[in-house]
């Protein structure tokens, strides 16, 4: 295998899709007169991911093979030395993510040919899921922040667009808006970030930062004592929780599922939402040298991984259930980054995007098979009419619950064992939260298993039949009435289901060794093993995978997962009144958590409500009282009194002038007079 990798054959990673996007978003539309049919449309979305696929897939045994690449490939501009280019660096962590990245959006681009069969939006949604993954390319394919902040922006773009793709559904628009809003609080700390780099090192280059980093310590931020160093990785890290949805800046996360099915799985579990871990990872050389910065970061995944899981219990939808699943697993990659175990949040992060875009896909297709109801409670029995996705769904969930031997074990039990050997001062509440999130997850995900697949058929006694995730305009029950019996889905849904319950059962085991202990990063995460121990303590306990998993079944993590899913199963199989009985018993907090901890409220009602009140009060007292009566109308009205004063001395007669002609004579030789004294 060639060591050298082609500048032309990595442009052409992101150039494909984003040339399917291209042709389909203008010739298949309305746009260019939709001369591109259905067929067509998917067909050359496909084609584009495919062909990133392929070679994302030839770049990463180049990268094993010990290939590496950093160069520029366009430079746009110079400003004052800055300059802003265009440019990729190509190395394990790149390469990982690039296959990563193609290869759940080539299952997803699949899925939506059957999943979005009838919608007449179809060949616009083709474009879009492209148009996204050439932006998320972009993001990960980078060698310097300003290019980063581009396909960072370009996925919160694109993610607007299809969140919001029903837009004649009302929930839509506000959820894309809510999304897009939050997502600039978080952007705001990043360029921040970014523009504090650029002032102090004087360049976005990421080798050139990191080369200069360490010339960083000990400077503070100008007229205060705040060190620059986690001033900078704090600011960076806020755009990370706006990104990946990290507490308190996760509030759009759920709320997004009121887009299509498809892009769930894409943009909202398994890439985008991963794009603030990824940045933090690449951003190591920075983060470790400030422990404030890392505690910051372990504290705010700890809140994250125990108190989003906890919201999951409750939830009936079955999309969202899964998509407070994410928003804990995130925090659980962040736990990961805190304790500077870079690798391992990685690592979790790939294993997450194959089992959690399994999850979402499975979920969808039950949503299909159910005439596009969406609530658990009326589901039930599942299991013998759609055997296929019963069984995709189950391998997802036990790789999410950390079961040993599938992949989510060996990534979450890594960061379990990561954060308690940290050392920071945060790692014991960090601790205590991923410990207690292993029973929570199992027990929210075990829940909806035993609901949804098991039990008894409740699916005909739904009372909202028409509950579903597209616009009334849209909807759609494939020709079946909505109490009709489940069935199976289409070969173009469950063949992706296929595909990605397999690595989400092998990956873990084929790829820790290297991917932890190994070579395979490289340069491409630093760690200060002498300040930051968790990664050599892993090491010095790692013998294999098969060892490890047989090790796991006699630690915390294993029983805590097995009591969430023995409860589940009681409570919901066996003794089915006892939910209801707890939510009597402990009702403030069960409304603590219908209220989502009342963030919703808090953000509406104090945060808008204040930030409108003080436009208010801008407009009224500065623009109207100072700016338009104080100066503008004042300034007018000064030249108006003037020139009435002015006017009364232009009367025309020739002895009132040839009058002040005099008066004004004997008043300059009075002047002259008085200075000649």
């Amino acid at each position: 295998m060639s060591n050298t990798l082609s500048a032309a054959t990595l442009l052409a990673v992101p150039l494909a899709p984003l040339a399917g996007s291209m042709l389909v978003g203008i010739f298949g539309t309305k746009l260019g007169g939709n001369l591109l049919g259905r067929s067509a449309g998917h067909t050359l979305t496909i084609l584009g991911v495919l062909v990133a696929l392929a070679l994302s897939v030839m770049t990463l045994f180049s990268v094993m093979d010990g290939a590496y690449f950093n160069q520029t490939i366009y430079e746009w501009m110079v400003v004052g030395g800055l300059r802003m280019e265009i440019g990729f660096m190509v190395d394990g962590l790149t390469a990982m993510m690039m296959v990563v990245v193609t290869f759940v959006s080539l299952m997803v681009h699949i899925y939506t040919v059957g999943y979005m069969a009838e919608d007449p939006g179809y060949n616009r949604f083709f474009s879009y899921i492209s148009l996204f993954t050439f932006a998320m390319l972009m993001l990960v394919m980078s060698n310097n922040l300003l290019q980063l902040f581009f396909g960072w922006e370009a996925v919160g773009l694109v993610s607007y667009l299809l969140i919001g793709f029903w837009f004649k559904k009302s929930t839509a628009v506000f959820a894309n808006m809510k999304a897009f809003l939050v997502n600039r609080v978080g952007d705001f700390g990043f360029i921040l970030g970014i523009g504090l780099i650029a002032a102090y090192t004087g360049t976005l280059n990421y080798t050139e930062i990191f080369g200069k980093a360490s010339g960083l310590l000990g400077q503070t931020l100008p007229s205060t004592e705040w060190l620059l160093l986690s001033v900078i990785g704090i600011c960076l890290f806020i755009g990370a929780m706006g990104k990946s949805a990290q507490f308190p800046l996760h509030v759009w996360l759920p709320d997004s599922m009121e887009g299509p099915t498809p892009i769930s799985a894409l943009i909202h579990a398994a890439t985008m939402v991963t794009a603030g871990i990824f940045m933090v990872a690449r951003m190591s050389p920075i983060y470790e040298l400030s422990d404030t910065a890392l505690n910051f970061i372990l504290v705010i995944g700890a809140i994250t991984a125990l108190f989003m899981g906890f919201l999951g219990i409750i939830q009936n939808d079955i999309k969202r259930v899964v998509a407070y699943s994410t928003l804990s697993q995130l925090g659980y990659m962040t736990v990961a980054l805190g304790a500077s175990a870079y690798s391992v949040a990685v690592f979790h992060l790939m294993t997450h995007a194959f089992f959690k875009a399994l999850l979402f896909l499975a979920a969808g297709s039950v949503i299909m098979g159910l005439h596009h109801n969406q609530d658990i409670r009326w589901m039930g029995g599942v299991r013998k009419y759609m055997p296929i996705t019963w069984i995709t769904f189950l391998v997802g969930s036990l790789a999410l619950i950390g079961t040993p031997l599938f992949s989510g074990f060996y990534s979450k039990d890594s960061i379990i064992e990561a954060v308690a050997a940290s050392g920071l001062p945060a790692a014991g509440f960090a601790s205590f939260a991923v410990l207690m999130g292993v029973f929570v997850t199992a027990f929210y995900s075990f829940r909806v298993y035993f609901l949804v697949f098991h039990g008894k058929e409740r699916y005909d006694q739904n009372p909202d039949a028409h509950h579903d995730d597209h616009a009334d305009a849209h909807a759609h029950d494939h020709g079946h009435g909505h109490s009709a019996t489940p069935h199976e889905s289409p070969w173009v849904v469950t063949v992706p289901l296929i595909l990605l319950a397999i690595p989400s059962v092998v990956v873990g085991f084929i790829t820790m060794d290297d991917l932890l202990f190994g070579d395979f990063f490289g340069s491409a995460i630093y760690v200060d093993n002498a300040a930051h121990g968790a990664m050599t303590e892993l090491r010095a306990l790692w013998h294999g995978p098969l060892a490890m998993a047989l090790h796991g079944l006699q630690t915390a993590p294993f029983w805590l997962a097995l009591a969430g899913v023995v409860s589940a199963y009681y409570m919901y199989m066996v003794n089915p009144a006892l939910p209801a009985m707890f939510a009597r018993t402990l009702k403030p907090v069960m409304t603590l958590l219908e209220n989502k901890y009342y963030l919703d409220w808090f953000n509406e009602n104090i945060l808008a409500r204040g930030a409108r009140m003080l436009g208010t009060g801008l407009w009224k007292g500065g623009d109207q009282g100072v700016i338009e009566s104080g100066v503008v109308n004042a300034s007018w009205k000064l030249v108006a009194l003037i020139s009435r004063v002015v006017r009364k001395l232009q009367s025309g007669y020739i002895y009132h002038y040839a009058l002040v002609m005099i008066l004004g004579i004997f008043g300059l030789v009075t002047v002259f007079v008085w200075l000649a004294e």
